[in-house]
């Protein structure tokens, strides 16, 4: 017995003497053996020969086949006014005050039929659908047929991702993670001096990069001219919590979120011992004038890293960006925005908070083939003369959204767990109301 503890003592020694010599001290220092290239360069052989395999022997529906790029419909863009204009285009309008014809309920109809099939908002909230099979689920609900060959590969793909990929991520992530606690905590007890900020913005890239690399990510950042500076807020949409390793991984940055208690809450406590971040209470988080305040009070000091925040509140599945919160453009600094797009071929980046818990899903990117995204930096933007904050948040939103070949949309992203507003719903009801009654109406006091 004492031979067989022995024996597993010293397997256990050469995995991490292999894991800490080929990956973790490449990563710390920035640089790689080429072990990751070639498992991406093997991955990519194999997903393109299936590729080639499924379309040359399988067969699909001609329905799935006839579908749009944004989905089932192709949805107008035109205003309310435009298209029940052409609607009326067969009947004058009126001289004096507005009108109604029957024809208007043909709209509303439609419009209704289209959220019933495909709604916008629900199905940004699920995993993107793959034209082809990626050997990771069978999402694809037109597959017919699957080989022996094919099986093979995948039997041999669930040994590779669970008994090789799966160990060696999570001892990567246990000791990104713990050089972050450990590491954060030693820097803290420094003084306030300039090597204490250099050392904290190191040990936060180092732990980042172990982290990166244990998702065998594959990043390619593009336009690092623009990269955020020191003072300034950086803005990027939001597919998953591994956003945050992807962007620190080329850089510091100095978070913003709410206090959590377990394993998030001791490491926002480790963290914020050796860097500014900005970590609310729930009740801070309701007073929007106090959150506001210490986000300026951040910002105005030059000598800090720049704040990392995302607009939308929430995930959003890698094909769209929704609407962007206002208080991050009302604090008044440089805007830095940031595309961010992920490969959905290799594994699906996406959390769906209200499926998976978080641990569920950091054992689902960890048995997947890999983390591959790119990263556009765009130019600084600034709130112009007679722009409030909302019309900035939405031209911001447009340029990432432009970037990174993603659909924008105005729908918030709390409709995940929320109903729409009255509120909304009045203002379509007042822009139709205008156009029957017509604006000048409530002039006639008659």
């Amino acid at each position: 017995m004492e031979e067989f503890w022995a024996g597993v003592f010293w397997a256990m020694k050469i995995w991490l003497i292999m894991i800490i010599s080929l990956i973790m001290i490449p990563a710390m220092f920035g640089f790689s053996l080429g072990i990751s290239e070639t498992y991406m360069t093997i991955l990519m052989k194999t997903l393109k020969d299936l590729d080639s395999s499924q379309m040359a022997g399988f067969h699909f529906d001609c329905f799935c086949l006839c579908v749009y790029p944004s989905g089932l419909i192709l949805r107008e863009n035109g205003s309310m006014e435009k298209e029940l204009g052409e609607l009326r285009r067969s009947r004058p309008k009126p001289p004096v005050g507005g009108d109604f014809t029957l024809s208007d309920c043909f709209y509303f109809i439609r419009r209704g039929i289209e959220s019933i099939v495909e709604d916008e908002v629900t199905q940004r909230f699920t995993s993107e659908e793959l034209v082809s099979w990626n050997l990771l689920t069978r999402t694809n609900n037109n597959f017919q047929y699957i080989s022996l060959k094919l099986t093979l590969v995948y039997g041999l793909g669930i040994f590779v991702r669970y008994c090789i990929l799966a160990p060696l991520r999570i001892t990567l992530a246990c000791i990104g993670l713990s050089w972050l606690v450990i590491g954060t905590t030693a820097v803290g007890f420094l003084p306030n001096w300039r090597i204490k900020f250099w050392l904290s913005e190191w040990v936060h890239i180092i732990c980042y990069r172990i982290c990166a690399r244990g998702l065998s990510a594959a990043i390619q950042y593009h336009n690092r001219e623009n990269k955020p500076k020191k003072g300034g807020i950086c803005v990027a949409n939001h597919t998953s919590p591994i956003d945050v390793v992807i962007l620190c991984n080329d850089g510091g940055y100095a978070m913003v979120g709410q206090v959590h208690g377990g394993l998030m809450g001791v490491l926002q406590r480790a963290m914020v011992r050796s860097c500014p971040h900005v970590w609310f209470e729930r009740s801070e988080m309701k007073d929007r004038h106090l959150v506001t305040k210490r986000l300026k009070d951040h910002v105005s000091d030059k000598t800090k890293l720049p704040i990392l925040i995302f607009p939308e509140g929430t995930c959003v599945n890698n094909t769209s960006v929704m609407m962007f919160k206002k208080g991050s453009f009302e604090i008044g600094g440089t805007i830095y925005p940031v595309a961010i797009k992920y490969d959905p071929k290799f594994g699906d980046a996406f959390w769906n908070s209200s499926k998976y818990s978080m641990v569920s899903y950091l054992l689902r990117m960890m048995t997947s083939w890999a983390l591959v995204c790119n990263v556009w930096y765009l130019p600084a933007m600034h709130q112009q003369e007679g722009e409030d904050a909302v019309q900035f948040a939405n031209r911001v939103k447009s340029a990432i959204a432009h970037q990174g070949g993603l659909v924008d949309l105005q729908w918030d992203g709390g409709l995940k767990r929320a109903k729409v507003k009255d509120t909304f719903k009045e203002q379509q009801q007042k822009k139709y109301s205008s156009m029957v009654v017509g604006d000048d109406s409530s002039s006639n006091s008659d």
